[in-house]
């Protein structure tokens, strides 16, 4: 998802792994970081639905063009977002302070790119090419990242946090609106790596040893939310297939203004307690 470094290249078609999975057993399960006690983040936000059993495939669920376009835009910028995490928590692993978080940030990036193989392999069963799916959003993720570039570690830690959670947060609502097998995979993708326990512990440590970040931290916090709100809201605004998912088409319901103003309430409470766990205001 959102990561913070600064600076992101495009992909190569080589990570998509056409009959080889190299990243489903290997690795980082997403639990804490190393070294790192759990801090954990407000869930409440949606229902974690499971594919229901006798589900037998995406294919059978998403039976029309349009519906299946839509899905095919959720997992193209999710894919997107996963591939930029990888590519910015390597970069973050190259200037970390300690070697302890060279090898958290690593293990981190690890995961990200096992998440973003699994939506690479979804579009493929869908029969969408995943960097053409990809392709619509590059444009709006790299600004979001020139709008909000860090100038320091704990910014980069706290964009992190703060940018990820919110993004999450958006998917994850989003998803409530398509079939359970696209639902169970943007859950577990959105579930967290490891990031978040590793920024909340080490800003939490920076600044009990330096009291006056708090406030600068804040007001980056503040900052980043609104960038994030409004980056995920023109997301959605320019592709038909994710507006749908959310207003409802001529063959769907969709959500009215009343629940789209309760779904960024939801998101908005959910970034103030994340502030509060960083031991900051919102």
């Amino acid at each position: 998802m959102i990561s913070a470094a600064t600076d992101e290249d495009n992909s190569q078609s080589t990570l998509l792994g056409h009959g080889e999975r190299p990243f489903r057993s290997a690795g980082y399960s997403g639990g804490s970081a190393v070294g790192v006690q759990s801090h954990h983040v407000p869930s409440a936000l949606v229902s974690h639905s499971e594919v229901e059993p006798g589900e037998s495939s995406i294919e059978s669920t998403i039976h029309d063009q349009a519906f299946r376009s839509s899905v095919v835009d959720l997992l193209g910028v999710l894919a997107y977002n996963e591939l930029v995490a990888f590519e910015r928590l390597a970069a973050d692993a190259s200037v970390a302070p300690t070697i302890g978080d060279k090898m958290a940030l690593a293990l981190m990036a690890t995961a990200e790119i096992r998440h973003f193989t699994l939506l690479a392999e979804r579009l493929a069963d869908l029969g969408a090419d995943p960097a053409e799916a990809m392709a619509p959003f590059v444009a709006s993720i790299a600004a979001f990242h020139e709008q909000t570039a860090p100038s320091d570690w704990l910014e980069s830690l706290v964009k992190a946090y703060v940018g990820d959670g919110i993004a999450s947060d958006f998917y994850r609502e989003v998803a409530q609106r398509v079939d359970p097998h696209t639902r169970a995979l943007v859950l577990e993708v959105c579930s967290d790596s490891g990031h978040a326990n590793f920024a909340v512990a080490t800003v939490r440590a920076a600044i009990e040893e330096d009291p006056r970040l708090a406030g600068r931290l804040a007001l980056w916090g503040r900052r980043l939310v609104g960038e994030a709100i409004s980056g995920a809201q023109r997301v959605a605004a320019e592709r038909d297939g994710l507006t749908a998912l959310l207003v409802g088409d001529a063959d769907r319901p969709g959500m009215g203004f009343g629940e789209l103003g309760d779904m960024f309430s939801r998101i908005t409470d959910a970034h103030t307690e994340r502030m509060k766990i960083l031991g900051m205001s919102a």
